[in-house]
């Protein structure tokens, strides 16, 4: 079950709530110090926070899918998936390529561009670990909750299995990282790491900070909060979730950008609408209450989402990018983070954010009033009628927000960056670790053959639509710096004040809706 945390990651409570918070960004004991005065002084206020080639894809059968070849500096030799050789053998192939080649000279190679913004996380993420480094007893350590060990030695991947994920989540993120080594082969260290596909963070941090403190379990997942150490990773939904018939997210993303232009913002439907299960967390069946009644409109219109009835009926009801109708579309955590949050930020509508507890791995970057519109927790009703109303009142600026938020999603959660933010995280991981991995008696190898032409129905099916077909152009975009103490709260900042703003617009909204009342 989840734990029960009381402490919040974005910034909306008062200013106790905002030294807790700071946990996630300053995660060492003297660093967090020294953030407590500078805050304390200095804000006296609350706060919380390439190209792929597209190679001919050859499908002879359904079961032996081959890939073409080509050979050039500009088009590197693509992969090919022989599935009959792997049939055969039950063997991954013994010729991946181990090197990846870019002519230094070579004119008409691309320069990788400046990593976007919220992968300066990468280095606060791991900062737990930067003055210990990370031994093979800490990563055993992480082993309590892990779904997999995944180990990768000389550019092949081996991986331990340990408990049955739910669904495909394990499957699909195993899968992930195939492609990562598919598209910067030779290119990542030895590494050895545990991997939990739960929802919810579990590496609580009061459990290792004060003095006689010992170094936290390094344990991957899909999302943290404020109060956990959890490294946040890539959720599996970017290559597809086979059980709901959620595309693979470079799929998608381009379903939804056609899905956008549909219908434009002003002649979308004036409310905010959301559609999910509310049955896995007590805050959405709260949400249910905003629904229009005979008594109270508060310009909501929320659905309950019945997913074994849509997939009896082929989920015609689910198209994603069929969903980009309303001005405002509302996004609320379930258990924990959802992965619906970049679905509907895509959308090119108002997003509203009911105050979070969890961030995965971009959303750090998203600015309240400029990628979304803020909405309470404790009142969601009425939160949400105040910014349907000032939206309708305002509706470049409320246009502005959306296209802002899309044009992120378009543009910085592509499916490169999502792969070097993989890249990335697992290459600083690597940095740290304090000993030469080693390939578990346990652990299997596996390799696209080893999943793909195995996979059946859907499963097959994402896998060969997200499957990375040959090695990348150019080198991985180039890293930003990590937050310095001033950078970090000038972001703090600015959202602090955002929300505030909005907050007070909404509290002089109400106290002349009571006078007129």
């Amino acid at each position: 079950m989840q734990r029960l945390q009381s402490q919040r990651c974005y910034l909306y409570g008062p200013f106790a709530d905002t030294i807790l918070m700071l946990r996630p960004f300053m995660k060492s004991p003297a660093r967090f110090s020294a953030v407590f005065v500078l805050v304390f002084v200095l804000f006296g206020a609350f706060v919380c926070t390439r190209l792929l080639n597209s190679p001919i894809l050859v499908d002879t059968s359904a079961e032996e899918p081959i890939i073409t070849t080509r050979t050039s500096q500009k088009h590197p030799r693509e992969i090919p998936l022989n599935c009959t050789a792997y049939d055969l053998t039950r063997t991954c192939p013994s010729n991946y390529p181990t090197t990846t080649s870019h002519p230094e000279q070579d004119p008409d190679r691309p320069l990788p561009p400046t990593c976007p913004e919220y992968f300066r996380w990468i280095h606060e993420d791991l900062r737990p670990w930067a003055h210990t480094g990370i031994t093979r007893d800490m990563v055993q350590r992480a082993k309590r909750t892990a779904n997999f060990k995944l180990v990768i030695v000389n550019g092949k991947a081996y991986v331990e299995k340990y408990q049955k994920s739910f669904q495909t989540r394990d499957v699909f993120t195993i899968w992930g990282i195939l492609q990562v080594l598919r598209r910067y082969p030779g290119q990542l260290p030895d590494l050895e790491l545990m991997f939990d596909c739960v929802d919810w963070p579990v590496i609580s941090s009061n459990d290792y900070s004060g003095p006689n403190a010992t170094a936290p379990p390094p344990l991957f997942r899909y999302c943290g909060d404020d109060n956990s150490l959890d490294i946040v990773f890539p959720d599996w939904s970017f290559w597809g979730w086979a059980e709901i018939n959620i595309k693979p997210w470079e799929v998608l993303l381009k379903d939804l950008e056609e899905g956008n232009k549909r219908k434009r913002w002003i002649d979308r439907a004036p409310y905010a609408y959301w559609k999910g299960n509310p049955s896995v967390a007590a805050t959405r069946q709260d949400l249910l209450k905003c629904n229009v009644s005979d008594q109270q409109d508060w310009n909501a219109r929320v659905y309950a989402q019945d997913w074994l009835r849509e997939s009896s009926e082929g989920y015609k009801q689910s198209d994603l990018a069929s969903q980009c109708v309303d001005r405002y579309k509302i996004y609320i955590e379930g258990s924990a983070w959802s992965v619906s949050d970049k679905y509907i930020l895509a959308c090119d509508s108002v997003t509203l954010i009911v105050k979070p507890r969890y961030y995965d791995f971009f959303t750090r970057s998203l600015m309240p009033v400029h990628h979304y519109w803020p909405i309470k927790d404790d009142d969601k009703c009425r939160s949400i009628k105040f910014a349907v109303d000032w939206g309708n009142s305002h509706k470049q600026k409320a246009q502005a927000i959306g296209k802002a938020a899309s044009k992120l999603i378009q543009e910085e959660l592509k499916m490169d960056y999502v792969y070097d933010y993989m890249f990335h995280l697992l290459n600083e991981y690597a940095k740290l670790l304090q000993f030469k991995p080693t390939i578990p008696r346990k652990a299997i190898e596996l390799c696209s053959e080893a999943m793909a032409c195995q996979a059946q129905g859907t499963e097959k099916k994402f896998m060969m639509e997200s499957m990375v077909k040959s090695p990348a152009v150019s080198n991985p975009c180039t890293m930003p710096p990590p937050y310095g103490p001033a950078s970090l709260f000038a972001v703090l900042r600015r959202n602090a004040n955002s929300i505030k703003q909005v907050e007070t617009w909404e509290n002089k909204y109400w106290e002349n809706q009571s006078k007129q009342s």
